[in-house]
């Protein structure tokens, strides 16, 4: 039963390592095969690929519901039904559409959306919409989120951005908008995005400098319901009635254990239904059913079976759960727990156990946040033996309890006062611990280091007297194997997917030179949740020169995020307009780093800011790279003035690829072997214009496009190719734009 159980799971969780998917054809090869297995020896092979088989028919008919490509980007009338709790944000209202039709297409079963300065809507509203709507999509950075696989997991099909619209029909079931807005209205010092967090799930309020300090502190588990708040509150409910069962209160005729069982299954359901049953509320009942059943009926099978059969049951239910991080995460969290409590022979102390569950969770999902390329908090296991119980029994009792007492005035505002008094002062200590020891964010392993890490971890969890812990804790020094460097004389580059907006890492051995930093647009800063995570995974620690090519959003907006994330020893900017303090560009300056030399080219008395772009030129092993900025006509012909030999090997586009700028007389003398175009898809500015593209490839030049690549990828000097990070297939990744 275990073995086939086992093999079922295998199979479930394959999905999320193919590049594609099979065909309907090699599908039903599948099934004869697995039915052909079931029959005779190979039963387990059979179990797998039926997992397997059902994986990938539900993932099919997931992108069978996506946009059609004839439609992206067109804008459409439709009507739709609001679902879940919409989203404030600094710019409008974020929200999710179910059952959209219209008149002029079919349409995917699950819309998200966004209306700038939008009105406020409820949860059940029915509303008529004129829609831009996008197939899904998202940036795509070395070792960074892949929001195509988080929306995928979502079943939605496609995005918008809304038009105008008018509502239909309003909401009969938007009690949870009722509940938030009373919460909004209570005082809680200041802390009321935090309860509504906590009651509702709904964590959209949160400022980015609270997420930034529960990241850091490892407790983001704690203000957003996950599987650990159903936990929390069916564990008080169990142990309230085993309490009062040991003390001799609980009445005698009413058998405690089915009790407490029930009671606390009913409590998870009722806080499960509070927070909108979303998936990592389903699949935190689903476990708690599962172990409360083992509990009640089963322990004599152990802990373990449980914990397969609640993966099962996630599983089964919706298998591109594993596309989602927070599904490795919590699962993986209690099978260590598993692992450390239930083969120790005797029994721990309390705050022994407590202690403890805290330090072998955090070594224990180390080598899950490696490999998800999530940071990793330092603080985390001694802050939470510590938040854990004050939000279990200072914050959430008081908090639940006052929210059900609302109606009763005066009553339920005293309780959610004191809810967020509490939870002022727990994250006044948090956002002190997070200033004292920020999250780590560590480079990325090769697949032979993670393993190895992995290995130690599970060797240093064994109980204590095992002879392996040791050799498991010499494993763990794989952490900080030595990275692969650039060879002197090359330069690796990476040009960064930021969307409508240009930021290029340079390094050589030793150096590390950043040309531009992102944009910051509308309350949106990449550079600070694009460029600056992906720098640090890349092990980026510090840059010997930030050069911003002139003072537009889209390539500065982020250059005083970084400077506050990383040091810069140096700025050089095109034009100064807010970038103080840094150094203007000079034309003819040049320096030599590691066996690559650099160039730089300024024409200060441009007509416009584009047209004074700091442009850098740069050469590793006779392998040339021009970086232009904005560049527009006037400015391609200064650069070309005067120059014996303009030609180069690779080019960043000028402008994004503007109408206004890669004229033919550029294009002609520098005659690269490729381009890479720096753009946001479907962007506004109509950017790479199709003349600008139609000229490239008169000229032979390779076009490398970051809204279709995602981030690009070239080693200068090894005269090679430039790779794109969709390169790497993913069944989920769209291939076209």
């Amino acid at each position: 039963m275990r073995t086939g159980m086992f093999a079922l799971a295998l199979g479930l969780l394959s999905l999320r390592l193919l590049p594609t998917l099979p065909s309907v054809g090699w599908l039903a090869v599948l099934l004869l095969l697995a039915l052909g297995c079931l029959m005779s020896r190979g039963w387990p092979l059979g179990v797998f690929l039926l997992g397997l088989c059902w994986a990938c028919g539900s993932a099919q008919q997931v992108l069978d519901d996506r946009l059609a490509a004839s439609l992206d980007g067109r804008t459409l009338w439709l009507e739709g039904r609001v679902m879940g709790l919409p989203a404030r944000t600094e710019r409008g209202v974020r929200f999710e559409l179910e059952q959209p039709a219209s008149r002029r297409a079919a349409l995917p079963q699950r819309l998200q959306l966004n209306w700038f300065a939008g009105p406020e809507l409820r949860a059940g509203e029915r509303w008529r919409l004129a829609v831009s709507l996008r197939r899904p999509h998202g940036l795509l950075n070395p070792h960074g989120p892949d929001r195509e696989a988080l929306l995928l997991a979502r079943r939605i099909g496609a995005t918008g951005t809304v038009k105008a619209g008018e509502r239909l029909e309003a909401s009969a079931t938007g009690w949870r908008d009722d509940l938030r807005r009373r919460l909004q209205a209570v005082d809680a010092q200041g802390r009321e995005a935090m309860l509504v967090a906590l009651v509702l799930g709904d964590g959209a309020g949160l400022a980015r400098q609270d997420w930034q300090t529960l990241q850091a502190t490892g407790t983001v588990h704690l203000l957003v319901i996950s599987g650990q708040h159903i936990g929390l509150l069916a564990g008080l409910v169990y142990g309230l009635v085993a309490g009062l069962a040991r003390l001799g209160i609980w009445p005698a005729r009413w058998p405690w254990l089915p009790w407490a069982c029930g009671l606390a299954m009913a409590a998870a359901l009722g806080y499960g239904g509070l927070a909108g049953f979303g998936v990592p509320v389903q699949r935190a009942c689903l476990m708690l059913a599962v172990v409360l059943l083992w509990r009640l009926r089963f322990r004599h099978i152990g802990a373990g079976l449980p914990l397969l059969l609640a993966l099962l049951g996630v599983l089964l239910v919706e298998p591109l759960a594993s596309l989602l991080p927070g599904f490795w995460l919590s699962f993986a969290a209690v099978a260590v727990l598993v692992l450390c409590f239930s083969a120790r022979l005797g029994a721990w102390r309390p705050w022994q156990a407590w202690s403890r569950a805290q330090w072998v969770i955090a070594l224990g999902l180390l080598p899950a946040l490696l490999a998800l390329g999530l940071p990793v908090s330092l603080s985390a296991p001694l802050v939470n033996l510590l938040a854990v119980p004050w939000i279990s029994f200072a914050v959430l009792p008081p908090a639940l309890l006052g929210t059900a007492l609302l109606p009763v005035p005066g009553v339920g505002e005293g309780l959610l006062w004191l809810a967020g008094l509490s939870l002022d002062g727990l994250f006044r200590l948090l956002a002190q611990v997070a200033g004292w020891l920020p999250a780590w964010l560590p480079e990325p392993l090769p697949p032979w280091a993670w393993s190895l890490v992995a290995l130690g971890a599970l060797l240093v969890l064994l109980p204590r007297g095992v002879p392996l812990r040791l050799p498991g804790m010499v494993l763990l020094l794989a952490l900080w194997v030595p990275r692969e460097q650039v060879p002197h004389g090359q330069a690796e580059l990476w040009q960064l997917d930021v969307g409508q907006g240009l930021a290029v890492l340079l390094r050589t051995r030793h150096h590390a030179l950043l040309y531009d930093a992102g944009p910051a647009l509308g309350g949106s800063d990449l550079g600070e949740s694009v460029v600056l995570p992906t720098l640090r995974k890349l092990g980026v620690k510090r840059l010997d020169l930030m050069l911003i090519s002139h003072a537009h959003a889209d390539h500065a907006g982020g250059a005083a995020a970084l400077r506050r994330g990383l040091p810069v020893a140096r700025v050089l900017v095109g034009e100064l307009k807010g970038l103080e303090p840094a150094e203007r560009c000079r034309s003819g300056e040049r320096w030599h780093w590691d066996g690559v030399d650099f160039e730089l080219w300024h024409w200060p008395q441009g007509p416009s800011s584009n047209e004074r772009s700091c442009v850098l030129r740069v050469v590793a092993n006779g392998e040339r790279l021009l970086l232009a900025g904005d560049m527009e006509a006037e400015a391609e012909r200064r650069w070309l003035q005067g120059r014996e030999d303009p030609r180069i090997d690779w080019l960043q586009s000028p402008h994004h690829g503007s109408r206004t700028s890669s004229t033919e007389p550029f294009i002609k003398a520098l005659a690269p072997r490729g381009v890479m175009i720096s753009r946001g898809r479907g962007n506004a500015f109509g950017h790479p214009h199709p003349r600008v593209l139609e000229r490239y490839r008169r000229h032979g030049v390779q076009v490398h496009d970051t809204a279709l690549e995602g981030a690009l990828r070239l080693r200068l000097g090894s005269h090679g190719e430039v790779l794109g990070t969709r390169a790497q297939r993913r069944f989920w990744r769209s291939q076209e734009e």
